[in-house]
């Protein structure tokens, strides 16, 4: 498959897209390899673009004020939409980053284009839709998760989400993401190998 067959299908997988819709929106797409600590989206700026992952992976994060720390709050990875979401929907700046960790391929579109899209069709209207209600899920999940699930749970769904993740993340930003520190994270592996 080529790129855009591979973003055409996403498209109608996540919100309906069909060929007709998804033609509307072929000239905006434009393609951007990031390299390995280059910038998505960088903290105070207006995130503008949308992106769709072809390969590589990417993490949202903030600096803790008090500590310095950088905690990592998401991964985003191949076959994924890359965006800083509440910056990108209210078009507000953003506090977090959004860094690649890795030699990343992403097709991006641009608000303005989407915001076009939205007015000539139903499908991108409701795409418009999913994408907010995205944002509001993966906010609510990531509090819950701190909430409700266990550390080793954490994980599981982690590797689902994510199933290349320990080939590309470094062990101690996986560990920040999880609300752990290393070795508990080392422990939960060594579990979770003999299960």
């Amino acid at each position: 498959m080529t790129e855009t067959q591979i973003l055409n299908y996403a498209l109608n997988q996540f919100a309906g897209i069909d060929a007709e819709a998804f033609e509307l929106s072929a000239p905006y797409w434009q393609r951007k390899t990031y390299g390995k600590g280059e910038f998505y989206n960088e903290y105070k700026n207006v995130c503008k673009y949308l992106g769709f992952i072809l390969d590589g992976v990417f993490r949202t994060y903030y600096i803790d004020d008090e500590s310095a720390d950088e905690k990592n709050v998401f991964f985003f990875s191949k076959n994924q939409v890359v965006v800083a979401y509440k910056s990108f929907v209210t078009q507000t700046p953003c506090s977090y980053y959004t860094e690649s960790m890795t030699e990343s391929t992403v097709l991006y579109i641009h608000i303005n284009h989407l915001n076009e899209l939205y007015g000539r069709s139903h499908h991108w209207e409701r795409f418009g839709r999913l994408v907010a209600e995205t944002a509001f899920n993966l906010a609510m999940n990531r509090a819950e998760e701190f909430m409700f699930r266990t550390p080793e749970q954490r994980y599981l769904e982690l590797i689902q989400n994510h199933p290349d993740i320990f080939n590309n993340v470094p062990l101690y930003h996986i560990a920040s993401y999880l609300g752990i520190q290393a070795p508990s994270l080392s422990r939960i592996r060594k579990r979770m190998v003999g299960k």
